[in-house]
């Protein structure tokens, strides 16, 4: 059975989250292609995960006999969040743009689940999972916009992830606040152009990630 790991990180509910609307047209698509699949869902706003702390990080270098409380408890936790990630044969993750960067709760979860030897650096335990990141954003920091070297989502998550050795896609809906801005009005016929491509592509994307593993499946079964 397939299973889809769903991120959203966004501070915003259903409805009004750009990227939580965006990341659920992709799992919709994906379910569609696997109605007896499994979608496991994080929402790192509606339940933080911890800061990865002394105790998560020194835990990994001491004998787990020997862990204190606190060392075992963090160990325990960053264990369920890597074999959770390990189990999943596609990830979507909703970024949106936060001061330039990705919330702090998605930063804490890649924190928990960025472990050099076991899902980055040599060993890649998550090497060529399809990994779709929905890079939402207020304005436009595309190249060539007057803010391009302000943009710190793509540029930070394509360094991490590729590390893991995910086959890596974003998908970018721009100028999400155009309609609650008026100095940015005249930007809404951009902005509605935007996010329709997003649907569009967030659709496509679930569907074909999720023809392949089925295909691939298949094939290995025969």
């Amino acid at each position: 059975m397939a299973t889809l790991l769903h991120i959203d990180s966004s501070l915003f509910p259903d409805g009004t989250s750009v990227s939580r609307s965006v990341t659920a047209a992709f799992r919709d698509a994906w379910l569609a292609e696997h109605p007896e699949g499994t979608v496991v869902h994080r929402d790192l706003s509606a339940n933080p995960l911890p800061h990865f702390d002394a105790a998560a990080s020194s835990a990994g270098s001491v004998d787990p006999a020997e862990h204190t409380p606190e060392q075992k408890a963090a160990a325990a936790l960053r264990t369920e969040l890597v074999e959770e990630l390990e189990a999943a044969d596609a990830v979507v993750i909703g970024a949106p743009m936060y001061n330039f960067t990705i919330p702090s709760t998605l930063k804490a979860w890649l924190d928990q689940v960025f472990i050099i030897g076991r899902t980055a650096g040599s060993e890649q335990s998550i090497a060529g999972v399809p990994v779709t990141v929905v890079a939402s954003r207020g304005g436009s920091y595309a190249p060539g916009t007057p803010r391009e070297d302000f943009e710190f989502v793509q540029n930070y998550l394509e360094k991490l992830l590729s590390s893991c050795g995910v086959e890596l896609d974003f998908i970018v809906p721009e100028l999400t606040l155009a309609k609650a801005n008026p100095a940015m009005a005249d930007l809404i016929p951009l902005a509605e152009k935007s996010r329709a491509a997003a649907f569009e592509a967030a659709a496509a994307k679930g569907k074909a990630i999720a023809a392949a593993h089925a295909e691939s499946t298949a094939a290995t079964r025969s």
